[in-house]
């Protein structure tokens, strides 16, 4: 016989137990505490950062480049000779000032042709004066012979009629016939002589131009046979010694200006495009083929430092841009020259800028409108955080016009005013509150590198 269920549930000791449970659950119940928010979670995250500002900006253009001697004279003989005289300090390396004698060749070969030179021009000169005295002669002569053939005809045309009336003989008329003819023929004779005057003269003249070159040719070698330093110069590669024979066409000597040194800097196409874009002449001419007519090169200023020792450093300018890019690099060519490289030297701390030295250039012009700039490293991936004005955090896509240095130029996606975190987030969460610290110090480095005045 079976037992009821309530009591098998208290003989088997489940219904007991069931009943604990129960009121546990009551109480559980009874006694919850609501939930306790966490104040770690809504914390404001302290950040730094800058207020965008307008800044006036200076663009810049980075390049390398060789330094050269602007310009470089390699003496060779026009002339043949023998060197005579030869500086004592014509060695590789030496310094001399302008105006320097540096070498000599014997001049005697060409002495002596100025000398020849001369003596046919005064030969010359004494024909030329003969020619004119018998020109004045011959003049002289031709007026009596003319008057003298007038008053032959005037008599033979006398004799004609009294020939005719039988007053003279025939013998007569032909007599004076003959002196008529002679006298005709003198004058033309001496007429022939006048004639053939210019063509004599014309004959000396040109004897005389040839003796002038001679003469101009040789006063031309003679000057030839003399080195002289034609500005302060730095000798290099000698190839003549005293008493050696030059001959003409031979290499004597290198030298090298010390009135300036250019750099054929090598740049990016991309930044110099941006630089010389800021320095364009407002109004150039229509005709204008020079780059230089149509950018101001005067407003980019060029500073140099030596590689693997910046402190070293010149300043300079822009020249000219050369013609064609790096075949190797496809960079632009732009000739940056340094004056006076030597005259504020002092080695070894300040050595001079002289050949193949290689240097750092860069070129800097003002940016003809002010410009938003933030640290590079507050762009993330084409994006800035932003702090909105209820200190919350907001991501925002912006424009990168370009970087420079440390720094990144906005184009488009920030306005004035509005304010960037520095910092680099770990959770970058739209809605994040913030609570930002503006960092003053920063923004003056920032506006310092903008303009240029922090390396």
């Amino acid at each position: 016989m079976k037992l009821p269920l309530p009591h098998a549930l208290r003989r088997s000791g489940i219904l007991p137990g069931l009943v604990a449970g129960l009121v546990l659950l009551v109480l559980f119940v009874a006694l919850r505490q609501p939930p306790v928010r966490d104040a770690a979670a809504t914390a404001a995250t302290p950040v730094n950062i800058i207020v965008a500002t307008a800044l006036e900006f200076q663009l810049e253009a980075r390049g390398h480049g060789i330094a050269r001697p602007a310009e470089t004279w390699r003496a060779a003989a026009n002339v043949a000779g023998r060197v005579v005289e030869r500086h004592p300090d014509l060695e590789n390396g030496a310094l001399l000032p302008a105006g320097t004698l540096l070498l000599a060749l014997d001049p005697s070969r060409y002495q002596l042709a100025i000398a020849e030179a001369q003596g046919q021009l005064g030969s010359l000169a004494a024909e030329f004066g003969q020619l004119e005295r018998e020109e004045d002669n011959t003049l002289r002569l031709l007026t009596l012979e003319q008057e003298r053939l007038v008053l032959s005809e005037e008599e033979l045309a006398r004799i004609e009629r009294l020939a005719a009336s039988g007053s003279v003989s025939s013998s007569r008329r032909d007599e004076q016939r003959r002196n008529t003819l002679a006298q005709r023929q003198a004058v033309t004779v001496l007429e022939n002589t006048l004639a053939l005057l210019p063509a004599r003269r014309e004959i000396l003249e040109a004897q005389r131009d040839r003796s002038q070159t001679r003469l101009e040719q040789a006063r031309r070698d003679l000057e030839d046979t003399r080195f002289v330093a034609p500005y302060d110069l730095r000798l290099g590669e000698i190839h003549v010694e005293l008493h050696q024979h030059a001959a003409q066409g031979q290499q004597l000597f290198q030298a090298d200006s010390l009135l300036a040194a250019e750099v054929e800097a090598r740049i990016p196409m991309s930044s110099l495009r941006r630089l010389l874009a800021s320095v364009i002449v407002p109004d150039p001419p229509d005709n204008a083929l020079d780059l230089g007519e149509r950018v101001d090169f005067s407003a980019i200023s060029a500073e140099l430092a030596l590689a693997g020792a910046p402190e070293v450093r010149w300043s300079g300018r822009v020249v000219r841009v050369a013609s064609g890019l790096d075949p190797a690099t496809r960079t632009v060519r732009v000739v940056v020259r340094v004056a006076h490289p030597y005259r504020d030297a002092m080695p070894p701390d300040r050595p001079p800028l002289q050949r193949d030295m290689y240097t750092r250039v860069r070129l800097a012009a003002l940016s003809p409108q002010p410009r938003l700039v933030v640290p590079a490293t507050a762009v993330h991936q084409g994006e800035l955080y932003l702090v909105d004005s209820d200190n919350r955090l907001r991501r925002r896509t912006v424009d990168v016009a370009f970087e420079q240095g440390d720094l990144a130029v906005i184009g488009e996606g920030l306005a004035p005013g509005e304010r960037i975190v520095v910092d680099d987030l770990p959770l970058a969460i739209d809605g994040t509150l913030l609570a930002p610290q503006r960092d003053e110090a920063l923004e003056t480095r920032i506006a310092a590198a903008a303009r240029g005045t922090q390396s």
